[in-house]
């Protein structure tokens, strides 16, 4: 079913809170190189970054000597779907190409995982083989998020607002990481899925 020669491609996703970030580390744990966007997007914008120029002529004052300012790039894009839209045409072409880079440099790989946040929201799932979506019962997600500095219930709604809701997205995976118990139980449960698929692959 691979449409990426060798490799079999998950998409990882998760809504906030889930504990998409702390799974991705356990995939990469157990050997399998993770490509994580968002950090990508962090390091094009960050100090020194590949796009501050492109960034800047298009939305003069959003960048510094510290990369991208976010709040005033925020200001200048949120809720301006023709801004946004500009904002990522400079964005997604960069990150594509340091996914293909990402690709290239884990040729051998067997298994290769994407961590794309919004996979389904962004119509994602036909740029991998399969989906693990990480997943827990709404009263810890909620307790996790607001117990995050500066989060309040209110933009909690927003976030989520924005989201596809987790029983979606669970019955849309090919697999669900369930991360409500014990960092050890997921660490197995990430573990066997890494092995039954090495093996399918065999």
């Amino acid at each position: 079913m691979s449409s990426h020669g060798n490799h079999l491609i998950l998409g990882l996703t998760g809504s906030i809170g889930m504990g998409k970030s702390t799974v991705a580390r356990m995939f990469e744990d157990e050997g399998v190189p993770v490509f994580d966007a968002d950090a990508a997007v962090h390091i094009l914008q960050g100090p020194g970054g590949a796009l501050l120029n492109a960034i800047e002529a298009e939305f003069p004052g959003s960048t510094g000597p510290g990369g991208v300012d976010r709040v005033k790039l925020g200001g200048l894009v949120f809720g301006d779907p023709e801004a946004l839209a500009r904002l990522e045409a400079i964005v997604h072409p960069a990150v594509a190409e340091m996914r293909s880079e990402f690709l290239l440099e884990h040729a051998s790989a067997p298994i290769i995982a994407f961590d794309i946040p919004l996979l389904f929201e962004k119509g994602g799932e036909s740029r991998v083989d399969r989906v693990v979506t990480v997943s827990a019962p709404a009263e810890i997600q909620r307790e996790r998020v607001l117990s995050r500095p500066g989060m309040t219930p209110e933009k909690f709604a927003h976030i989520l607002s924005l989201q596809v809701p987790d029983a979606e997205k669970r019955a849309r995976a090919d697999y669900v990481i369930d991360t409500s118990g014990s960092l050890d139980t997921t660490r197995r449960a990430v573990g066997e899925l890494v092995k039954s698929l090495k093996q399918s692959r065999a």
